[in-house]
């Protein structure tokens, strides 16, 4: 779904710079589940403007309003006004995973190379 910009007046973002826009909403996601922030595609394209945290986590526990962490990374100032589309939020299913202390790993294919060990 798309998130939309609640803002009173104007923000405008400098080139660089990042701004936090508030979107207004509030959610209660059940357990399981968290919204995930993605930038909008035509933004980046012809502002290069995005989600600077992307994607963002909107955890099920969390009940605070949605804000939206925007950056320019365009060429010149970007204004974000009032109901302006700036992000868009999926909603997921997640897996709830524990974290087990051992003393060794199994071992992998891959094993322990890093960046660029996988040779593409």
């Amino acid at each position: 779904m798309d998130l939309y910009a609640n803002v009173h007046e104007d923000v405008v973002i400098q080139r660089g710079e990042r701004k936090l826009i508030p979107t207004g909403i509030r959610l209660a996601l059940p357990f399981g589940c968290e919204g995930q922030v993605r930038p909008r595609s035509g933004l980046a394209l012809k502002y290069g403007v995005t989600v600077l945290n992307a994607p963002g986590t909107v955890d099920a526990d969390y009940r605070g309003e949605i804000g939206v962490v925007l950056i320019n990374h365009g060429e010149g100032d970007f204004t974000v006004g009032r109901g302006d589309r700036i992000a868009q939020l999926v909603i997921m299913q997640v897996e709830m995973g524990e974290l087990m202390e051992v003393d060794e790993l199994p071992d992998s294919t891959r094993g322990a190379g890093g960046y660029g060990s996988t040779g593409v």
